[in-house]
C-alpha cells in the first residue's frame, strides 16, 4: 500500500528562473573592467590596510600583556 502511494506522488518539475523585476529607483553601478595594474594596486592597498589593522591589534595585545605582567608581579610580591 505504501509503495502505491509513493509511486503515485510525482514531484513537481523545478520552476524556471525568473529574475526579479527591476524597479525605477534601483540602479546598478556600471561595470568597468580593471587593468592588471589596477588589480595589483587594489591588492596592495588591501594588504596595507590589513597590516595596519594587525599592527593595531598587536599593540592592543601588548598593552594587555603588560597589564597582566604587572598584576603578576604584584601577586608574587616582587
Amino acid at each position: 500500500m505504501k509503495t502505491q502511494k509513493a509511486a503515485s506522488v510525482k514531484s513537481a518539475p523545478p520552476a524556471p528562473f525568473t529574475p526579479a523585476p527591476a524597479t525605477a529607483n534601483t540602479t546598478r553601478k556600471t561595470w568597468i573592467k580593471k587593468t592588471p595594474v589596477d588589480v595589483v594596486l587594489d591588492q596592495i592597498g588591501k594588504q596595507e590596510k590589513k597590516v595596519v589593522d594587525m599592527r593595531a591589534a598587536v599593540a592592543h595585545e601588548e598593552r594587555e600583556l603588560a597589564k597582566l605582567q604587572k598584576a603578576k608581579s604584584v601577586l608574587e610580591g616582587d
